[in-house]
Parts: structure tokens; sequence; C-alpha cells
């Protein structure tokens, strides 16, 4: 499948018909005065960048813990790359860029310390209190933990970017799918996202570009971690192709640099892949606006037949060879245990989370109550913070090396 140049955007024109218009937001559950300049997307991002969650992603976990190298991909570098590949997708369909880099930005701000390994213990551990989900927990800190603004709990986003952080990964009601997790189910209540209905264009290119990312990027870093090897990805058809066509093209390229010119040709690749797609739906469906995609009944943008295959092999090569390495479950175990220690302790002892967070009364609550309080802080924390919090705490702290 082609991309069509003459539809291409490169951000100088007018958005398509099918984009999100920031002029035409559905605005905001707490009214505040326009800005004479910004726009209410640019007004979003520029609220997520400024959060303790934003800044708090630099010490958290992707695949490697931070000591283990300064050059592997954090939360927030993954971020900042997932922001990237969704703006300039955003710019080639002549969407909001400001919308889905916004997405793209507060998508992660969920997650726990340790990456999915803290997030599947906490989610254990809350199984008796409405378990945890990283997606439910980024919306409960911009509606209601960051607490900066005198008018408002929250930042106050508005609802196109509230409805593609809960929505990027496609509808949450459907017929035979799970519950929606209780802190969306609340909000929506008093804020209504839609949450039968696909989500902007914008906020689909954003989710495409979560995984475009970190397909690359883990790739990336397993090959710094040696874990995996340049002869281990012959296996993967797409990634045997671009190290055929760097090597022809450069004969005797020293590794770093060969590396870097598959990771580059693969997000490109990719890139180009959900244009054209994106391009084809769009022409097939023809939305005259952002709610046509929305009610279009299927995802806009997404991988073609070949690519999605590339994608299912990538997906399952670094599950197999990297996500369960020996020497990864080793650091997972010890992250788990050190997740499960902290949730017990401030169970136990509400005090122990600090002054700022014993309010009188906690300790009184319902179990429930109590642990919906304590998946808050625990969730909040970072890799360095989980670490010193449990040294603090225990008398041994497992190794995360």
């Amino acid at each position: 499948m082609e991309i069509d140049t003459k539809q291409l955007g490169f951000g100088t024109g007018t958005r398509a018909p099918w984009a999100v218009d920031p002029w035409s937001s559905r605005g905001r559950l707490v009214v505040e005065p326009v800005s004479p300049t910004r726009s209410e997307f640019q007004r979003d991002r520029d609220r997520i960048i400024h959060t303790t969650a934003f800044r708090r992603l630099k010490h958290k976990t992707q695949v490697f813990v931070a000591h283990e190298g300064d050059h592997y991909r954090t939360r927030l570098t993954h971020t900042i790359e997932v922001a990237q590949i969704a703006r300039a997708l955003a710019r080639a369909l002549k969407l909001d860029e400001d919308l889905a880099e916004g997405v793209a930005l507060v998508h992660d701000f969920g997650h726990t310390p340790f990456g999915h390994t803290g997030e599947e213990a906490l989610d254990e551990l809350m199984a008796g209190a409405g378990g945890f989900d990283h997606n439910a927990q980024s919306l409960r800190i911009v509606t209601k933990l960051e607490q900066r603004y005198a008018d408002f709990d929250g930042l106050n986003l508005t609802w196109e970017t509230l409805e593609g952080l809960v929505k990027h990964n496609g509808p949450l009601i459907v017929e035979g799918g799970k519950p929606v997790p209780e802190p969306i189910a609340l909000y929506n209540a008093v804020h209504d996202l839609w949450l039968a209905t696909r989500s902007s264009l914008e906020s689909q290119v954003a989710a495409i570009a979560d995984d475009i990312a970190y397909n690359t990027h883990d790739i990336d870093d397993g090959l710094r971690s040696g874990l995996i090897t340049l002869e281990m990805l012959e296996e993967l058809p797409l990634i045997s192709r671009l190290l055929a066509e760097v090597r022809e093209r450069y004969p005797g390229l020293e590794e770093p640099r060969l590396i870097h010119e598959v990771m580059r040709r693969q997000i490109t690749r990719m890139v180009e892949d959900v244009i054209s797609v994106a391009q084809a739906n769009i022409q097939a469906i023809k939305p005259q606006s952002a709610d046509d995609v929305r009610h279009a009944g299927r995802t806009m943008a997404h991988f073609s037949e070949e690519f999605v295959e590339a994608d299912r092999h990538i997906k399952a090569f670094l599950y197999r060879h990297l996500y369960r390495h020996p020497d990864v479950m080793r650091v997972r175990a010890s992250a788990t245990r050190i997740v499960r220690d902290l949730f017990g302790a401030f169970m136990a002892d509400p005090s122990a989370m600090g002054d700022k967070h014993s309010h009188a009364g906690i300790e009184d609550l319902p179990v429930e109550f109590r642990a919906r309080k304590v998946r808050d802080y625990l969730a909040g924390m970072t890799d360095t913070y989980a670490v010193a919090a449990h040294r603090r705490l225990f008398d041994h702290t497992p190794d995360l090396r």
C-alpha cells in the first residue's frame, strides 16, 4: 500500500475535516476563560508537561531499571519518543498535532515504579478493592491527584484530551468486554467521555505511536544490554530485510551505526505504513468530522496486514528473549517483593507514608478505602523513591541487579 503524497500534510495548511477542531472543544469540567495566545489543546499539553507526574517518569522503568545504564530508555524518554511519532503522524494526516502530542505525553502517567512488574504486583494486591489499571490511574492523576491549581483538583483538561487518554486503545464499553475500571466509571458519571465509541484520530495515532516506539527502542535497548544480538534478529523478517539493506548500502559499517540505521528505518517503515492505511480508511469512510471518526465502527489508524504480522513477530520475540530473560526476571522478582512489602507496610501503618499522607482517620477507613489511598501513594512512586522507602522501613532490600 502506497502513501498518497498529494494528501500529506506538512504543518503548513489547514486541518482536515476529520481532525478535532481546538476552537470547537467540548470544553473542560470546570469552565475557564479561553487563552488569547494558545489553543485549548496547547494549554492541555503545557499543563501535562509541567506536572509532577511527568517529571517522575524520568525515574520509572521502561524495561531496564535506571542504575543498569544511563543510555537505556526510561518511561520519560519512551514518552517523548511516542509524542514525536504521534506528532509526525498527526501532521501527515492533517490532524491537530497538539492534541495528538498531549495524549501521547499523558498516556503513561499512571504507571507504577518498576514498569509492568509493579503494575502486575499492585493489581494483585488490590484484587479485593477494584484491582489496578494504569490507564485508570492516569485519569485519576489528571483529574484529582495533581493538586496545583486554586480552582480545581487535577489539571482540568479538555474533554478531547481526557477522551483520548481513556480510549486510546479503543472503546471501553463493548459487548462481552471487561467492566470499565471504577476510577474511569466514576469520572465518566460527571463528565461523559463516550466510552462506547472509538476515540479521535489524534488519539488513535498516539496509540499506534506507542507500539512503534517500544517495538523499536526495546530492540535497541536489548541489543545494548547484550541480551539480544544482531544474529538473533535475523529470525524477524522485517528486521532481517532492514539489516540486509543497510549492510548492502554500507559494507563494513561499525555495529553502533548499523543498529541505529536499522532502527531508524524500522520507525520510518512503520510510520509510513500507518499513514498509508489511515489514508485508505479515510478515503473509504469519508469522514466529514471528528465525530464521524468516533462513530466509524473501526479503528482508522493501524498497521496493514503485513505490518500486523511483523508487529506480532516482534512482540513475541521481545517477550521470549527480553521481557522473560532470566536476568530480567530476577530483577522483576526483586521489584515485585519491594512493591508487596511497601503495600503491606503502608496498610498496617499509614503513617509510614509520611506526614503529607498520614491524614487523621486513614487508619480508621474500611480496608478497601485504605487500600485505595495506599494505591495512589505507591503508584506515584519512582523506582528510586520506592527503593529508598523500602530501605527506610526494612532491614534488607532486594538487589535490583
